[in-house]
C-alpha cells in the first residue's frame, strides 16, 4: 500500500487568518492534488516568539480549528495541521498543539509538545518556550486506512524514546511539524531525521516554516522526508515550497523483517544498574 504526502513549507504571516487563507489557496490551486495527506509546519499561523503564544492561543474547537477541519473535509484529505497555540485548563494554560483531521474533517489526532525548547547555545540561539508554554504529558498515534501514524513536535523528536514508543505502538510513519533555527538546523536537522528513521524503522516527515530573515526566530527550513533505511526521499531548501512524496508502506514491513531491530530489543537489560 502506498500513501502520497504533500509537504507544505509555508511562510508565517503575523495575521493569523492570512495563514489559513494561504493554506486554502494552496489546496484550491491543485498543487496538492492526488495527495492523501497534507502536512504543515510548527506554529504555521503564529510567528515563533514566546510572547506571541498566549496572544494567538485558541481553545480546541476554536476558529482556526474549525477552518482547518472544514478544509480537510472539503478536499477529502488527511490534514496534519502543523501546530498552533492551544489555550486550555486551569489558569488558561497555553500548549504548543498539533491537530490532525481526517478526510471527513473529524479530529483524529492531537499532540501537545511534551519537551519544551529551553536552550542557550553560546554564540548561537537562546530560546525559552517555558516562559509562556506548558508541557504536554502524552505520546501517541492515530489510525488511518493506510497505517498507524505517530505525531510529535520538533524538540520532542530529539529524544529517541519518543520515536521508539510510537514505533512500538504500531506507527509506520512519524509526522514532525518542526522549526529548527539557524544554529541547530545546519548541525542536527538532517542527522536527526535520518537517525530517528533508522532507529524506529519508520518513514519520518519533518515539516518546517519557510525562512524569513526578518523574523526574530529564523527557521532553518529544509523540510524533509526519510525512509526506514535512512535514505532521504526529499529535502527542500529554505524557501517556500511544496513537495509530494510517495511512501511505500510495504517497505516498512520489509525493512523490519530483514533487520528486526524492534523484535531484538532487550528490554530486560535497559535499566541503569550500579554494581
Amino acid at each position: 500500500m502506498k500513501l502520497r504526502a504533500a509537504i507544505l513549507q509555508t511562510k508565517v504571516f503575523a495575521e493569523k487568518e492570512k495563514n489559513i487563507r494561504q493554506l486554502e489557496e494552496i489546496l484550491a490551486s491543485g498543487k496538492t492534488e492526488g495527495a492523501d495527506l497534507v502536512t504543515l509546519p510548527e506554529m504555521f499561523a503564529c510567528p515563533y516568539e514566546t510572547g506571541n503564544f498566549p496572544l494567538y492561543a485558541e481553545p480546541q474547537g476554536g476558529p482556526s480549528w474549525q477552518e482547518l477541519s472544514a478544509l480537510a473535509s472539503k478536499y477529502g484529505i488527511y490534514l496534519s495541521a502543523g501546530s498552533i497555540p492551544e489555550m486550555s485548563g486551569p489558569g488558561s494554560r497555553v500548549y504548543n498543539t498539533a491537530y490532525v483531521f481526517g478526510r471527513d474533517g473529524r479530529q483524529i489526532g492531537k499532540h501537545r509538545k511534551a519537551h519544551l525548547f529551553d536552550i542557550n547555545v553560546e554564540g548561537g540561539q537562546c530560546f525559552k518556550e517555558s516562559d509562556t508554554l506548558s508541557a504536554g504529558d502524552y505520546i501517541g498515534c492515530f489510525d488511518t486506512e493506510f497505517c498507524r501514524i505517530g505525531l510529535c513536535i520538533c524538540y520532542d523528536f530529539r529524544f529517541p524514546e519518543t520515536a521508539r514508543l510510537m514505533a512500538q505502538d504500531g506507527a509506520k510513519i512519524i509526522l514532525v511539524p518542526a522549526a529548527f533555527n539557524m544554529t541547530t538546523g545546519p548541525a542536527h536537522w538532517e542527522l536527526m531525521f535520518r537517525q530517528r528513521a533508522v532507529e524506529s524503522q519508520c518513514y519520518v516527515i519533518g515539516t518546517a516554516p519557510a525562512r524569513d530573515p526578518e523574523s526574530s526566530y529564523t527557521s532553518w527550513g529544509h523540510s524533509i522526508a526519510v525512509d526506514p533505511w535512512g535514505r532521504i526521499l526529499t529535502q527542500m531548501d529554505e524557501k517556500e515550497g511544496i513537495r509530494i512524496v510517495e511512501l511505500d508502506l510495504d517497505y516498512v514491513d520489509k525493512v523490519r523483517q530483514e533487520l528486526p531491530l524492534l523484535a531484538h530489543r532487550r528490554s530486560d537489560l535497559y535499566e541503569l544498574r550500579r554494581k
